[in-house]
């Protein structure tokens, strides 16, 4: 089934409205929020996005976000409805996995929610 635009906006607009928290994690974080990072000296927090949609093609994108990590590998973003427990909107893989840091570091994303 095809959808239209208008319809693939409606969706993305619909899943960003759940939730601006992005968090970063080591592995999949299936239906959960499972393997959020932790640690770290500044602390890991999950950061808070702003949603730009409107463009009627299904894509809404965020504003960039830094999070402070431990060492580690980190392989997807989640989408939280809270700072803090709140309600897990769904995960992505990184476009790019970080590889291996190998001590505390700065990891950047730029979030996207895209309907197809």
């Amino acid at each position: 089934m095809a959808f239209t635009n208008a319809t693939k906006e409606t969706g993305a607009l619909s899943v960003t409205g759940s939730g601006s928290w992005i968090s970063l994690h080591t592995g999949d974080p299936s239906t959960t929020g499972a393997n959020e990072a932790t640690g770290g000296s500044p602390a890991y927090a999950r950061k808070q996005t702003t949603w730009t949609g409107g463009t009627s093609d299904g894509v809404v994108a965020g504003s960039a976000v830094s999070f402070d990590v431990p060492a580690g590998t980190y392989t997807h973003i989640g989408v939280w409805s809270a700072s803090t427990a709140g309600t897990f909107v769904g995960g992505f893989a990184l476009s790019t996995s970080t590889g291996a840091l190998p001590g505390q570091a700065t990891v950047a994303v730029t979030p996207s929610i895209s309907v197809v």
